[in-house]
């Protein structure tokens, strides 16, 4: 079995390294790294079995710029909303292939721990339920993959979690205890299942390993670049200085963005996300933490 991983970040490396347990896999990205298999962007492409670990704000533009459609069958590993258009992923995708030929990873999963070898679930989502078994069959033993239809509820679910995991590294950052991380935690899957239902989402997605799971990782732990970007606000650092200190892209940063401009439009209450927005944006955190318990 030959598969391909565009992206060469920790979660492309994560995932080919992972692959490569089972058969054959490459990878490339913009840049040449050091991984084993390394191909150009090119290359990769001839693949019929592809998975797309780029940053979510630039997938548009690589399928612009490097993407021919020839039946290519293909994974979608980004996780955020599409800022400058308001686009799930899967809207996006939609204009370049056809849904059957896509399906999306959700789940909790640090890339360091797959790295590892250390056990994990995901959950494979896609309209083409063969498409999905067949990429759950790339997988190693150590990864255990769920199928699912719901893949509004994935891209929702995957994307706002970064959104509330800024939220959960600003509470800590301030210092607010446990029950106060807890509180926030659980308030944020309600309004991330409350903009899920606008959109047609299944409820069982935001309780299940896409939503409670990956939301509860993501929102407490420092190995979150989303829970770490909100740390550092919270101890008065300047986004520019964390995102450099970083050295990666921290999706929660535009899906905000994103969620705050779709929220308004469609009138959806999400006090969480337009709070982390209005932070991202300069307003003091000690201000946004008053204005929601009021």
């Amino acid at each position: 079995m030959s598969i391909s991983v565009v992206g060469g970040g920790k979660w492309g490396e994560a995932l080919h390294l992972a692959f490569l347990q089972k058969g054959e896999s490459y990878i490339g990205s913009r840049n040449k790294k050091d991984i084993v298999n390394f191909r150009d962007f090119k290359e990769l492409l001839k693949s019929e079995y592809i998975v797309l670990a780029l940053s979510a704000q630039h997938i548009r533009e690589f399928l612009k710029e490097h993407f021919e459609f020839k039946n290519q069958k293909i994974l979608v590993a980004s996780k955020g909303i599409e800022a400058n258009s308001g686009k799930f992923l899967n809207e996006v995708l939609e204009e370049f292939l056809p849904k059957e030929n896509l399906a999306y990873i959700s789940g909790p999963s640090f890339a360091a721990e797959v790295k590892k070898k250390l056990p994990t679930a995901l959950v494979i989502n896609s309209k083409n339920q063969e498409l999905a078994k067949k990429f759950s069959s790339f997988f190693p033993s150590f990864i255990k993959t769920y199928q699912s239809t719901d893949v509004v509820g994935a891209e929702i679910t995957g994307a706002y979690k970064n959104v509330i995991a800024i939220a959960g590294g600003i509470c800590d950052g301030l210092e607010l205890g446990n029950n106060a991380r807890a509180s926030l935690i659980s308030r944020g899957l309600v309004e991330m299942d409350r903009f899920g239902e606008f959109f047609g989402a299944k409820k069982d997605t935001f309780l299940g390993l896409s939503g409670a799971g990956d939301l509860f990782l993501t929102a407490s732990s420092k190995l979150s670049r989303n829970y770490r970007v909100g740390e550092g606000l919270a101890k008065g650092k300047s986004l520019d200085q964390i995102l450099d200190e970083l050295g990666e892209v921290a999706e929660g940063v535009f899906t905000s963005q994103a969620i705050r401009k779709i929220s308004s439009e469609k009138n959806i209450y999400t006090p969480i996300a337009n709070e982390v927005n209005k932070i991202l944006n300069g307003k003091d955190p000690k201000d946004s933490l008053r204005d929601l318990l009021d």
